[in-house]
């Protein structure tokens, strides 16, 4: 106990003294979110020093070993840092798609030559990754994926197309799924990793309801991968696949504290106060629910980096998480009333209220759909018969 409230003070210290006072108030902007990559332009001098310091002390990745550039520190080490983070107000220094899908899944199944090669360069923020996964024909029922493979010998030769990639425009590289055999559905995909600047891979952006294009088309005609660039055993990427789904869906899951891993600034009680004592009754409702699901959500955290979370349990966090965080921005538009609807102008910096409420509509969508979560807790967890 002496040593971690010792790490604690000394935590704090380094904190205090190396957390830029910009890097402390709120995001704003999707322009305040570093994601880091060999593109990426900083919004400030303090949006760069704050990357650059954390991830000197690997503390990007704190739970990541020192050999693969995090800061290995314990679980209980980790957690005090996110507490004194959190303490300051302070931003995230490096938002990743590296850090919460692809590093767990190459922790777990990467050779140790992929693991020298990807993850420092993670860590540090220089290399943004995009996730290759869902398809037109293939979505819900992701097994089915039909992007071609193909054995050349000294290379592979990807033919194909995936949807829904998330910033597939911004990433450097793409971590994909890829049939390399059709003799069966699961154990014929593989897991391979490739540089988006391959001759034959274009992107074309899906304008969403919001006005906004995080998502895209992308096309792969004739790539040509290195060989060593698949991520576990040739045609059992279903394996790397599902591990990764779990993280990916906690990371959804963690819409629900806000987007910033906590409540944030407080909750929408304070935030929010308005007239109409029934919009008053539903905020006080909704904050009673946000604070089971942060008691809820640290428990299941806790429980899943030590491996003892049920295996259908990201399912469960992920629906709960974004019907939370669906209801908390439905509760921003009615406390807003007509206002809120403001689509352009300085006053609602630029329909922000509005557009975010839309953006959430695709919560239940991203990660494998909220039907198909609840299909998961039902047969898995519950045990439902007919499920």
């Amino acid at each position: 106990m002496a040593d971690l409230d010792a790490f604690r003070s000394e935590t704090r210290a380094w904190l205090d003294g190396n957390c830029p006072l910009e890097m402390r108030e709120p995001v704003r902007s999707e322009a305040n979110i570093c994601w880091g990559g060999r593109n990426w332009t900083f919004q400030s001098e303090a949006q760069r020093i704050w990357l650059e310091r954390m991830a000197e002390r690997g503390w990007t990745v704190p739970h990541w070993p020192r050999d693969y550039g995090g800061g290995g520190l314990s679980p209980i080490e980790a957690k005090i840092l996110k507490e004194e983070l959190a303490r300051i107000c302070a931003r995230q220094p490096l938002t990743s798609f590296g850090i919460s899908m692809l590093g767990p899944a190459l922790l777990q199944f990467g050779s140790e030559e992929q693991k020298r090669r990807f993850l420092p360069e993670i860590a540090r923020g220089e290399i943004r990754w995009c996730q290759g996964y869902s398809e037109p024909g293939a979505g819900s029922d992701l097994a089915g994926l039909s992007t071609r493979c193909a054995d050349k010998g000294d290379h592979w030769l990807v033919n194909g197309q995936k949807v829904w990639t998330s910033y597939a425009d911004k990433a450097d590289w793409i971590f994909c799924l890829v049939r390399t055999s059709t003799e069966s559905k699961h154990k014929g995909i593989s897991f391979l990793l490739f540089d988006m600047a391959t001759p034959g891979v274009s992107t074309k952006p899906i304008l969403l309801i919001s006005g906004s294009s995080p998502f895209c088309e992308t096309f792969f005609d004739d790539v040509k991968v290195p060989k060593d660039q698949v991520v576990g055993e040739v045609n059992r990427g279903w394996d790397v696949a599902k591990y990764l789904l779990g993280h990916e869906r906690e990371m959804i899951a963690g819409m629900g504290l806000g987007g910033m891993g906590g409540l944030g600034s407080g909750s929408l009680g304070t935030a929010l106060k308005p007239d109409n004592p029934l919009v008053r009754a539903d905020i006080a409702e909704f904050d009673v629910d946000a604070l089971a699901f942060a008691a809820m959500s640290e428990r299941f955290f806790e429980m899943f980096k030590a491996g003892e979370a049920h295996p259908a349990s990201p399912s469960m966090m992920k629906y709960a998480g974004t019907e939370l965080n669906k209801r908390r921005h439905e509760l921003i538009m009615a406390a807003g009333g007509s206002d809120a609807l403001e689509w352009d102008g300085e006053r609602s910096k630029n329909g922000k209220a509005a557009r975010d409420w839309l953006r959430t509509k695709g919560n239940s969508i991203e990660g494998g759909t909220s039907e198909i979560q609840l299909g998961i807790v039902a047969k898995h967890i519950l045990g439902l018969p007919g499920a």
